[in-house]
């Protein structure tokens, strides 16, 4: 079985973040966000034994990453998508790497805890779902009354269904799912002005093949600064970690602390992850995440995202701050 993962993506509501790092590269709870999606896919390595990656914004960063930390698991592959042009398009683009076998397809944009092992070794057509508020911003699922997928919609702007598609697909025919996206192409059919995985699965849907759907357990969004630090929160519960410190730091869990970062005379947290060669001195931090080599002195911060090899100091803000910046309060 090939996992195809999306991560061509611009990030543009991460901005300034993104300017200099791709999304799929941004820190939450301590790790990118593609290592968290990786990591709960090394427990499937008997399944899965090649990835192909859609890359485009900083590819090279992304691929220089991504050998480094995974090709001893998985065979990769990277596929460069020039123009964004929808997810359909991105996945229309792998059929050299991934024709011919069952695909498992993984959006790159958001974290996920799910258990795969049963959906992996099944012979089904499976889509990933989970109920949400606001099912306008989301493909959705319209059901059978055997629970079997009836309808895909891309974004409907009056919904019928709150099960909304959290972008985890597993396809048996890729051979028939390729075919739909190359009539989609050549024909210029378009939804919200792209070329829709959705559209692809409705016309699959119409030559009777039939989709289950299953349930993720979470669906966490790390698209906007303040969905991020919501994630960073949720998966703090799982995955906190730090050091011991002296008197001086005093720590409100749930943390995550690179080894190597330097800290004084502070309280850090709840919810707040520091990445490596940090400095933080005389100063209280909460629901934050500090990105790596930055240096924090004198402050009360809140709520807050602050990018690579930063330096800020003095009174209490709330701040959005891109990478490489130097910012002083007073």
């Amino acid at each position: 079985m090939k996992l195809i993962i999306p991560v061509a993506g611009m990030g543009t509501r991460l901005r300034p973040h993104t300017h200099t790092t791709p999304k799929v590269l941004i820190k939450v709870a301590g790790k990118t966000i593609i290592e968290h999606i990786l990591d709960e896919i090394l427990k499937y390595e008997s399944d899965i034994d090649e990835i192909i990656f859609i890359v485009g914004y900083m590819k090279d960063q992304i691929e220089e990453y991504l050998t480094s930390k995974y090709s001893k698991n998985f065979k990769l592959h990277f596929v460069h998508q020039e123009e964004m042009l929808g997810v359909g398009h991105a996945i229309y683009l792998t059929e050299e790497y991934g024709k011919g076998d069952s695909l498992f397809i993984i959006l790159g944009d958001t974290v996920f805890k799910a258990d795969f092992k049963n959906i992996l070794k099944s012979k089904k057509n499976y889509i990933g779902v989970k109920e949400v508020d606001d099912p306008r911003r989301f493909g959705v699922v319209f059901l059978n009354k055997d629970r079997s997928v009836k309808k895909f919609v891309e974004k409907p702007e009056v919904p019928e269904s709150n099960l909304a598609m959290v972008g985890i697909y597993l396809i048996q025919n890729s051979n028939l799912l390729y075919k739909k996206l190359h009539y989609l192409i050549e024909n210029n059919i378009r939804t919200k002005n792209e070329f829709q995985l959705t559209d692809a699965l409705q016309l699959m849907l119409k030559e009777n093949i039939r989709f289950d759907i299953f349930t993720i357990d979470k669906w966490l969004d790390c698209g906007k600064p303040e969905t991020l630090l919501s994630t960073n929160k949720e998966l703090l519960l799982e995955n906190m970690y730090h050091k011991n410190y002296n008197e001086s730091v005093v720590i409100r869990e749930p943390v995550y602390i690179s080894d190597n970062a330097e800290i004084e005379n502070a309280i850090i947290g709840p919810y707040v992850s520091i990445g490596e060669n940090v400095i933080i001195k005389d100063s209280i931090i909460t629901n934050s995440i500090i990105n790596d080599n930055a240096v924090i002195n004198k402050l009360l911060l809140k709520n807050s995202l602050i990018g690579r090899n930063t330096h800020i100091e003095d009174e209490e803000r709330e701040l959005n701050i891109g990478d490489s910046s130097e910012v002083k309060l007073g």
